[in-house]
């Protein structure tokens, strides 16, 4: 469980607050007693997107017996307010940074969004600002973006803001033409990729399948990142999320934080260490 640096007195409230994920109680933190067989298990960090606007299936998400990690949009209705609950409840916060995509209706951008025809300054501007709207975020991913996040001079400008910041980069990996890995690298940026969106279509049957996919990734890979969505999909999705957790019995739900390697950890400045 995470430590607070604080009284013993208010330590105890924060207790009382934490969700079941985060207690001994937790089914989780049953099988983490297993010693050896705690060892073998695989990691999986479970992102959800679009935090701030009082999104469909916002509350399901902070209920889940799991954590997830919030990715908040800045500059919308309840940015601050999501940013602040998810970090009451011992969750990580990462700015959801809106970015100009190939494809897509631009109102679905939301305000403060990357373009491609900004300048270098513009960029810069864009990204301080997008971090200073939400309180305690410890990274940052991308809202769409397949355009900017394939564009070297724009990222080259968003990662060092980031490492400026103490932030790390999660790589949503909507397009295959990123540069954020190599950006990233060159600039001494922590950077973590997506593996599977559970929700890019917003039916209970494609969730389901992905679930399936995402239990085979967790058995081929040690540690293993899956992004959904509050809003159309989120209630299909929290259930999914919900359900997965019951029968993943090989895999521990992790916050995001916890898949950076040591040496980026003392790097950043992180709420929970």
């Amino acid at each position: 469980m995470t430590t607070f640096r604080k009284s013993s007195v208010i330590a105890l409230a924060a207790l009382l607050l934490l969700p079941s994920w985060a207690g001994a109680s937790a089914p989780q933190a049953q099988q983490q007693r297993g010693g050896q067989q705690a060892a073998a298990q695989s990691r999986v960090a479970v992102v959800i997107d679009d935090f701030g606007n009082k999104m469909k299936g916002t509350e399901e998400m902070f209920k889940l017996p799991v954590p997830v990690t919030a990715a908040v949009m800045p500059f919308m209705p309840t940015s601050r307010q999501d940013a602040e609950q998810a970090h009451k409840l011992g969750l990580d916060v990462i700015v959801h940074m809106p970015m100009e995509p190939n494809q897509g209706k631009p109102e679905w951008l939301g305000p403060g969004a990357i373009r491609a025809s900004m300048s270098d300054a513009e960029v810069r501007q864009a990204v301080e600002k997008a971090i200073a709207e939400v309180p305690h975020a410890v990274g940052m991913n991308n809202h769409m973006g397949s355009k900017i996040t394939a564009d070297e001079r724009i990222m080259r400008v968003v990662l060092a803001v980031c490492k400026e910041k103490g932030l790390f980069f999660l790589d949503s990996r909507t397009t295959f033409k990123t540069v954020i890995p190599r950006v990233g690298a060159e600039l001494g940026v922590p950077v973590l990729s997506n593996d599977i969106f559970l929700d890019d279509v917003y039916t209970a049957s494609h969730v389901s399948g992905q679930i399936v996919k995402l239990r085979k990734l967790a058995r081929e890979k040690n540690d293993c990142i899956t992004i959904g969505h509050v809003g159309v999909p989120g209630l299909i999705t929290s259930a999914a999320v919900r359900s997965a957790a019951a029968s993943m019995p090989q895999s521990r739900f992790v916050r995001l934080t916890e898949l950076l390697p040591a040496s980026a950890e003392e790097k950043l400045v992180l709420p929970h260490a």
